[in-house]
């Protein structure tokens, strides 16, 4: 019995394999470090105190820049997306770039310098995808926010998320290689992810995109007259999905940024000078000379109202008219200069006519009555031999 209890109290409990191997690793890496710090005490006070010396003149170099990016005004030009990249500098990242330069002075153990190493890697690499971030936001509203501010305002919400998302995927892809992960899986897996959703919000995308090529390329602005297909109407507003015109009736057209596109679209906005063009018809009863004369009469008119003469010239035959057409130039960008010119161009072109005894052909025709044996009667032929005045005369 006694051999028993005394055999029991010796036995010592037995820990599982990992514990001890975790354990044994814990305290052989802190009496390492201990070792390491008591046999390296000097150099890494002198690593300390050279690391807080970097850390103080970057921060000294990155105000100093920042001062120097707001002296110069003006929204999202260069030195404005360069503040705002400075601002987006995190002090994290000068207190481990600090760190990485002076670790290797002060030999740490291999253990601190790969954790060093890791912590150094991933804050670079966040830090990159902001800076990245930020430059590229700063840019798209660089070039899109001269006359579209409402448009960019309610596109770049989901702009920032869509750079948002695609930066800092590929920067947690570059952390996860560095910590040796396999990501030729992960990869392939988000390509396919994103197909299927591209595929499923095709038309939202497309709508979308078309909507960023509007702010960026600039067909046509806040305000504008266009043509589109057969509309004539003024820009409202331009949407993520849509555009709304208003017609010169009146109505209001809602069209997809993708059918907007995808037509040839007139712009009638910042023209130094617009082109107008008549079509005069004159009656087959004008003589050859004052067919001759009329391009003169025309030009005339364009020049004494103070417009640029083009040309005017006989087109064609038509039906019931001998047709010129006139052509002139109005040099204003206000379309009411232009109508009202062309409302005085049309006047003057009547009265001079009126005047010099032209006439504007009418849809007119003649018709020639045939006797049984084909012999031409003309309708007319005996009252051509009737006197004027017999008309006149009491029966």
């Amino acid at each position: 019995m006694t051999n028993a209890s005394t055999a029991a109290s010796t036995i010592v409990p037995i820990m599982p394999k990992a514990r001890i191997d975790a354990a044994t690793q814990f305290h052989f890496w802190w009496d390492s470090s201990w070792q390491w710090a008591d046999d390296n005490w000097l150099k890494i006070a002198i690593a300390l105190g050279a690391g807080l010396l970097i850390y103080g003149l970057l921060s000294l170099i990155l105000n100093f820049a920042l001062k120097r990016a707001e002296k110069v005004q003006g929204e999202y030009a260069i030195t404005d997306i360069v503040s705002r990249v400075i601002r987006k500098t995190k002090t994290f990242i000068l207190a481990m770039l600090s760190i990485r330069l002076v670790a290797g002075y002060a030999e740490p153990p291999t253990v601190v310098m790969n954790i060093i190493h890791f912590i150094f890697t991933v804050a670079v690499v966040l830090q990159v995808a902001i800076w990245a971030r930020e430059i590229i936001l700063g840019l798209i509203h660089r070039r899109a926010v001269d006359g579209q501010n409402e448009t960019l305002s309610n596109a770049m919400g989901i702009i920032r998320m869509l750079i948002s998302v695609a930066l800092f995927g590929i920067a947690a892809i570059v952390i996860l290689d560095n910590m040796g992960v396999n990501v030729t899986g992960l990869i392939a897996g988000m390509g396919i992810g994103g197909i299927a959703i591209g595929l499923a919000a095709q038309g939202i995308f497309s709508d979308l995109f078309a909507s960023l090529s509007i702010i960026f390329d600039r067909p046509f602005r806040v305000g504008e007259t266009i043509k589109y297909d057969q509309s004539t109407a003024t820009v409202e507003k331009i949407g993520m999905k849509s555009t709304r015109l208003r017609s010169i009736n009146g109505e209001l057209l809602v069209v997809s940024n993708t059918n907007l596109l995808a037509k040839e679209i007139t712009n009638f906005a910042n023209l130094a000078r617009r082109r107008v063009s008549f079509m005069i018809g004159l009656i087959y009863q004008t003589s050859p000379e004052q067919l001759r004369a009329f391009p003169a009469l025309l030009e005339k008119q364009v020049r004494d109202a103070g417009h640029e003469f083009i040309r005017a010239s006989f087109v064609t035959f038509s039906p019931s008219s001998l047709d010129f057409d006139l052509l002139f130039d109005v040099y204003s960008e206000d379309f009411d200069v232009v109508t009202a010119a062309r409302t005085d161009i049309a006047v003057r072109v009547y009265e001079a006519m009126t005047q010099q005894g032209y006439q504007f052909a009418y849809p007119t025709q003649t018709t020639f009555t045939a006797a049984p044996d084909g012999t031409m009667v003309m309708p007319y032929a005996d009252s051509a031999r009737v006197h004027p005045t017999s008309a006149s005369k009491p029966i």
